[in-house]
Order: C-alpha cells, then sequence, then structure tokens
C-alpha cells in the first residue's frame, strides 16, 4: 500500500533536529526525502554522542530514516547547479540555514520560484526571516530560555529548567509538517507553491498555551509551579510509599470518586475543596491529606484503585520501564531495523496510525552520500560527469 504522501519528493537541506524531524515526519508517510549534505556529511549529529554503535550516532538515527542521502558542495556553481535541476522534480524544500543564507548561495525562494513555481519552500530558522533578532543563531537550549518555557520549568527552589529533550526543534518540526502538507493541499486548488516561515522561538511562545493565557488575562507573570497545575487541583506527582505517580484530577467528580477511594469521603463537603476553583485557592492544605495518605500503599496498589474508579493516573516511567510497556508493545512504537553499518538498531516509532495509508520504515538512516549516483543519474548526470565531481570534492 502506498503511503499518503506518495509521490511527493522532498529536498531537505537541513540538518540537526527540526527539519531532519519534520522531512522524517513526511518520509514515514510516504514521500520521497533526499537529504543533502556537503561531502562527507554535514549533519552535526552524526558527530553528536556517546552513546554510538559501529561509529554511528544514535542521535543522528534518532531523525534521519526513510531518507536517501545526496552530498554536494553547495558553495559551488557545480552543486547549485545540482540543487536548481532537482527543484524542477521537487514538491517541498526545506532548510535551516541562517537567514540570508539561501540567498547567498543562490537559491533564494524568489529564484526558486521561477524554476518550479508549484514548489513548497520551508525556511526554519532560530528566529524568522523577520524582526530585529533574524541573524542571531538560534538553538533549542537558547530559545526555551528566551520563550519563557525554563521560566515556568522547575520548582521554586530549583531555579528556571530546561526539559529534558530539545522540545522546541521537536514542535517547530511538527509544525513544518504540518503547514507543509497544508501548503501542498492549497496547491491543489491554485496550483501554485508558496514560502514558509517557521522559526523556533514563535514555536516555542506558542506552546505557552494555557499559561501564556493566564498571563494575558491577569497581567501576573506566572511561577514555576514544579509537577503541580496552574489551574487545576489536584493534579501533580504524589510519592507512594515505594516510588512516586502522578493524580490529575480534572474534574469535581473525579475528585469526590478520589476522596472514596483514598477513605476520606468527607473532603467531598469541606467548604475548601468542594470546587476546582476552591481546591486551587487551598492547593497546600489539600495536597498535605493527599500525600499523606498516598503515602501508605505503592504506587502499583493506587494505580490500579484510580483506574478502577476513572481516576486518571500513572506512574513515573523511565525509558527501561517504557520499553517493555504492554500498551506501546500493541502500538509499536519501539521498532527494529537494520543499518549497513550499525547492524541491528531500535528507533522509536512513529505515532501516526493511518488505516488505509500506513505509515512504513522502508529506509535505515542513510550514510552520508549514500544514494548520490542514484539520484544525480536520475536526473541526467553520467559517470563520467560523477566522478570528476567526486575527485574535485563536489559531491
Amino acid at each position: 500500500m502506498a503511503g499518503a504522501l506518495d509521490g511527493i519528493r522532498v529536498l531537505d537541506l537541513s540538518r540537526v533536529l527540526a527539519g531532519p524531524y519534520c522531512s522524517m515526519i513526511l518520509g514515514d508517510l510516504g514521500a520521497e526525502v533526499i537529504k543533502v549534505e556537503a561531502p562527507g556529511g554535514s549533519d552535526d549529529t552524526r558527530k553528536w554522542g556517546p552513546p554510538f554503535k559501529e561509529g554511528v550516532s544514535s542521535y543522528y538515527l534518532c531523525a534521519n530514516r526513510n531518507k536517501k542521502s545526496l552530498t554536494v558542495n553547495l558553495k559551488s556553481t557545480e552543486g547549485q547547479e545540482i540543487i536548481r535541476k532537482l527543484i524542477k522534480q521537487t514538491d517541498v524544500l526545506i532548510h535551516n540555514f541562517k537567514t540570508g543564507t539561501m540567498e547567498r548561495l543562490g537559491l533564494a525562494y524568489e529564484e526558486l520560484m521561477k524554476l518550479n513555481s508549484s514548489l513548497v519552500y520551508c525556511s526554519i530558522t532560530g528566529f524568522g526571516e523577520t524582526g530585529p533578532y533574524k541573524h542571531f543563531p538560534g538553538y533549542d537550549f537558547i530559545i526555551q530560555a528566551m520563550s519563557g518555557l525554563m521560566s515556568i520549568t522547575g520548582d521554586e527552589h530549583s531555579g528556571p529548567q530546561k526539559l529534558g529533550v530539545a522540545i522546541t526543534d521537536v514542535l517547530t518540526g511538527l509544525y513544518a509538517a504540518n503547514g507543509i502538507q497544508a501548503a501542498l493541499i492549497e496547491r491543489t486548488r491554485s496550483g501554485e507553491g508558496q514560502k514558509l516561515d517557521l522559526s523556533l522561538y514563535d514555536s516555542a511562545v506558542s506552546s505557552l498555551i494555557n499559561i501564556a493565557s493566564n498571563y494575558l488575562m491577569s497581567g501576573q507573570t506566572p511561577t514555576r509551579l514544579g509537577n503541580t497545575h496552574a489551574n487545576i487541583v489536584p493534579y501533580q506527582t504524589f510519592q507512594t510509599s515505594d516510588g512516586e505517580m502522578v493524580i490529575a484530577v480534572g474534574n469535581d467528580s473525579q475528585f469526590a470518586r478520589l476522596c472514596d477511594v483514598i477513605g476520606e469521603p468527607q473532603l467531598i463537603n469541606d467548604s475548601r475543596f468542594a470546587t476546582n476553583p476552591d481546591r486551587v485557592q487551598h492547593r497546600n492544605q489539600l495536597t498535605a491529606i493527599l500525600q499523606g495518605k498516598f503515602l501508605l500503599e505503592s504506587t502499583e496498589y493506587w494505580t490500579e484503585q484510580c483506574r478502577k474508579h476513572s481516576i486518571p493516573c500513572g506512574p513515573i516511567q523511565n525509558l527501561r520501564e517504557l520499553e517493555n510497556d504492554p500498551q506501546l508493545k500493541v502500538r509499536e512504537m519501539f521498532i527494529d531495523s537494520t543499518h549497513p553499518v550499525a547492524g541491528d538498531i531500535r528507533m522509536i516509532g512513529s505515532p501516526l496510525k493511518l488505516s488505509r495509508t500506513t505509515v512504513s520504515y522502508s529506509k535505515h538512516p542513510p550514510e552520508a552520500g549514500e544514494h548520490t549516483d542514484e539520484i544525480l543519474k536520475s536526473i541526467g548526470y553520467d559517470q563520467e560527469t560523477l566522478n570528476g565531481y567526486r575527485e574535485n570534492k563536489l559531491i
């Protein structure tokens, strides 16, 4: 069965995470993705580690499956001409060079649209292509700091904390994939491509959702609440007799059932806790009562009891526990593959579950330049020319 994006060709000039994550999503959905790097490989993640397996970086593997690899020197006239030839047969171009770089390479949006007016051109930068910050380099850690995410992550004693993954890269990759597909759908009506200007900064700010709305409505700068929720109580972690778990009570009926489960039914009619606004106002008093009860039994006991009474909850799991989670096994969220250098590898699977055009994992994360000859011969280059280009380090 062909994938949902079968027949769509993506030329991916990006590296590290946001762009490659976006193009991997498109590749999982069936698009033909050509990953473009400098000769020898210029995606920094190829060298990020440890861990490595047979010299292959686990970081690189996480965002580069379902792609072909083309290596080309974009600073050369010949390399730029290769991209221009490919553009004529390409639906989507993705890059994450700093603002102005593509223009200096002669690969600006306006120039490429003259070659292919139906091209969807996606620019991913740290701060966007407009505004006073447009030339600043943008790394996830910097964006987390500047966007407000770190100001609300951690608790009052910890100081600002970053999330454990490069979340602004992931968010931007998701937004890019969404925007690209929207542009492709619109193209079926207009016949025209367009440019997408995405930034990590914008994406991170968009993720502030209710916390930003709280501020915009009240004018009060939010503080770090640790593992508690700004608007809902109880919605936090609790220690048990053997670990920690999360309770996420979203409404008053769930709270009433929780009171019964912990053997404190009188709390239901306590005026301090009768409604969620009451519970938010008296957060500390309620938390102290609940914490005392949860310490009496194990995480497994409380998880079983809460789930039996439809109270949202869950244990705090590490990666080893995740890999053995029966739910994730059924959902095929850990997949096995084979890499020509690393050998047998495991990867996180796609969360996209389409009933007909299912995602597939047909291509391993490619070695640098693995498909260069195949791709260039398909657009008319002969072997003699390629040999010369390779000798001169143009490919």
